[in-house]
C-alpha cells in the first residue's frame, strides 16, 4: 500500500486511525503540531509515546511542527467560532508541503462525524477542500465508543488520555461554526497574513524517528 501523511493529535481518534491504515499495509508520515507552551516537553513525550507504539503496528516517520507563531496570529485575527476551521484548514496547508517532501500520496486523519461540535459535514467539506490531495478518514462512521475499544485493544488509549493537551484545545469554541461555507473561512482567512510562519513552521519541523 501507498505512504500516507497521518494527522496525529494527542487525542483518541487520529492513533486509532492510524492504526486501521498501518493495518491495511500503508506506512505513514506523522505529524504533529504543537504551539511551544510550557508544556512542550511533556506534549513532546506523549506524542513520541504514541508513534512508538503505532511503530509495532507498521512502518513510521514522526514529524514535530511548531505552530505557536501561527495560532497567535489566527486567534487575533479570526473570529472564534470559526478558528478551530481555519486553523485545521492551515494544518493542511503546511502538511501538504511534508507530503511533497516524503513523496506521499494522501493524508489520514481521525475525523469521525458527529464526535465534536466542529465534526458536522459542512465543516469537514470546508476543511478538507484545503487539501490538493486525497484525504482517508477510516473512523467517520463510528461512535466513541467503537473507536475506544480500538485505542485499548493497540494500547494507544492509556497514553492518549493523558492530561497534556494538544493545540487544538487552545481553539476550542463555546458555540462553535457547524454550517461553515467556505466562502465566508475564505473571507476570514484573507484577513491573515501567513506566509512567513508558515515557511518557519516547515523548516523548523523536527523529524523525531
Amino acid at each position: 500500500m501507498a505512504k500516507y501523511v497521518s494527522l496525529l493529535s494527542g487525542g483518541i481518534d487520529s492513533p486509532a486511525a492510524s492504526y486501521l491504515m498501518l493495518e491495511k499495509g500503508a506506512e505513514l508520515i506523522l505529524v504533529h503540531f504543537h504551539n511551544q507552551t510550557i508544556h512542550k516537553g511533556a506534549v513532546k513525550g506523549k506524542v513520541e509515546k504514541l508513534a512508538r507504539k503505532l511503530s509495532s503496528y507498521g512502518k513510521i516517520k514522526l514529524y514535530m511542527i511548531p505552530f505557536g507563531e501561527i495560532q497567535r496570529k489566527v486567534i487575533q485575527t479570526i473570529i472564534s467560532k470559526n478558528r478551530m476551521i481555519v486553523y485545521r484548514r492551515i494544518m493542511f496547508w503546511i502538511a501538504e508541503k511534508i507530503l511533497e517532501k516524503e513523496g506521499a500520496v494522501g493524508f489520514v486523519t481521525g475525523d469521525c462525524l458527529g464526535q465534536v461540535a466542529s465534526q458536522t459535514l459542512d465543516n469537514l467539506g470546508v476543511i478538507h477542500s484545503a487539501a490538493k490531495h486525497p484525504i482517508l478518514t477510516p473512523l467517520l462512521g463510528y461512535d466513541k465508543e467503537e473507536i475506544k475499544l480500538i485505542a485499548q485493544k493497540i494500547g494507544t488509549y492509556e497514553i492518549s488520555i493523558e492530561p497534556y493537551s494538544d493545540c487544538c484545545s487552545f481553539m476550542i469554541d463555546k458555540h462553535p461554526e457547524t454550517k461553515a461555507k467556505l466562502e465566508n473561512i475564505e473571507k476570514e482567512e484573507s484577513k491573515l497574513d501567513i506566509s512567513k510562519e508558515m515557511e518557519k513552521a516547515v523548516e523548523g519541523a523536527e523529524v523525531i524517528m
